[in-house]
């Protein structure tokens, strides 16, 4: 069995209100790395996000285990601040990085994993600072302005974002490293066409 065929999934959280254009780049690249990616919703029932595009998850979220996943994806929804329907997600997130497994959160899924204290103690961003300042959270000496942090297993970012976000899980996965890592990002961030060649050449294009 072959490195690709013994990775374990990808896990993308999809609720409703969920921010189509968030996690787009890495979920597409990381499949064509070959993961698999599996939708995950707070029940087997479809969602729909903020463009309308009506989703059928893969799973609930209460049968996914962190043995079972790669990485956990969290994109911003309205709901993080709106309600505590969410809240169960912040806490999936909490195991999984309590078991050594990758979490990914971008916009506001940021201030979920802030209420839940996740960011405390972790080097973090997300859209800026006084936004997760609300939740009353203990983190904010913690906080970096950047365009994405990685703190050990834990990526963050902000929802004007979505390239960098990518571009720290596929360091911290090692999906692309070095010269090629940068390049992808230049390529997809700056609409960099030299970056092109150094991917095709290194069979990333």
């Amino acid at each position: 069995m072959n490195a690709i065929a013994e990775r374990k999934p990808v896990h993308l959280a999809v609720y409703d209100t969920l921010a189509d254009w968030e996690t787009g780049h890495a979920t597409a690249h990381l499949a064509r790395a070959g993961y698999r990616i599996r939708t995950v919703g707070p029940s087997a029932d479809p969602v729909t996000s903020i463009g309308g595009l009506r989703i059928q998850p893969d799973a609930a979220l209460h049968d996914v285990r962190p043995e079972d996943s790669s990485l956990l994806i969290l994109p911003g929804a309205d709901l993080w601040d709106t309600s505590d329907d969410l809240a169960p997600f912040a806490r999936k997130a909490r195991a999984f990085l309590e078991a050594g497994v990758p979490v990914a959160a971008i916009c506001g899924a940021t201030a979920g994993l802030a209420r839940e204290g996740l960011l405390d103690d972790r080097a973090h961003t997300s859209a800026v600072s006084f936004y997760l300042a609300a939740t009353g959270y203990a983190g904010g000496e913690r906080y970096v302005e950047t365009d994405a942090v990685t703190d050990g297993h834990l990526v963050t970012a902000g929802p004007t974002e979505p390239v960098a976000f990518a571009r720290e899980i596929f360091r911290l996965l090692g999906v692309y490293e070095g010269e090629v890592l940068d390049a992808w990002y230049r390529l997809f961030h700056d609409s960099d066409a030299a970056a092109y060649a150094v991917l095709e050449k290194a069979g990333a294009a």
